[in-house]
């Protein structure tokens, strides 16, 4: 089986997750320099109006140069209680919101110092809601070249950047209003499909 080499995101995408699904060992890039534009630190959710984009504040903008890793959270804004409020405004009538809801509010809570650190925790605790156990490991170096084992999915996914494959749709909240929007939050899948997700996940094409 080969192994899968990808980056963290912040509540990453159905997309995201369907990829992570397909590989029993997978590698997570710790020494990439930070990439504006990506889901490092935003998530998408299909609100009553269209898509809604949430964003983490970084402190020093995200325009600096510098390892995501070094990447630090900006809490001058109220940022997690904004997260929440959309959340609920967007999820209060999915029918597995509640579940989900206060372990998700714990994590934010925390406050984490560092982007990366936030979205290690944030990936670890999805595959635990979704029971999928794969070997996780971290590079200690920027991989340059991956052996011919490894898949490099690094960066192939992003919000201006989708995948060519065919997602299973489901009942989304306000679907009968704005119609079914692809390519959202994991979160979208958990609250509205809860331990059907996992399922939704393995039955789609596989993309690798």
């Amino acid at each position: 089986m080969s192994i899968l080499l990808i980056e963290y995101q912040y509540f990453g995408t159905v997309d995201y997750y369907k990829t992570l699904f397909q590989f029993s060992n997978i590698i997570f890039e710790e020494y990439e320099s930070y990439q504006k534009g990506s889901f490092r630190n935003r998530t998408l959710i299909p609100g009553a109006n269209g898509v809604m984009n949430l964003s983490v504040p970084l402190q020093k903008g995200r325009d600096q140069k510098a390892l995501f890793r070094e990447i630090k959270i900006d809490y001058r804004e109220k940022w997690i209680v904004q997260h929440m409020r959309a959340l609920d405004a967007s999820y209060n009538r999915a029918p597995f919101y509640e579940y989900y809801r206060d372990g998700i509010r714990e994590m934010l809570s925390q406050e984490e110092m560092y982007l990366m650190s936030l979205d290690r925790k944030l990936v670890a605790w999805v595959l635990k809601m979704l029971k999928v156990k794969p070997v996780i490991s971290a590079t200690d170096e920027f991989i340059h070249v991956v052996d011919q084992d490894t898949v490099d999915a690094r960066n192939t996914i992003l919000p201006s950047k989708n995948p060519d494959w065919d997602l299973p749709e489901y009942d989304q909240v306000f679907k009968d209003r704005i119609g079914f929007k692809p390519h959202m939050s994991i979160l979208d899948l958990l609250f509205c499909n809860g331990p059907a997700s996992a399922g939704l996940l393995k039955s789609s094409n596989s993309r690798f």
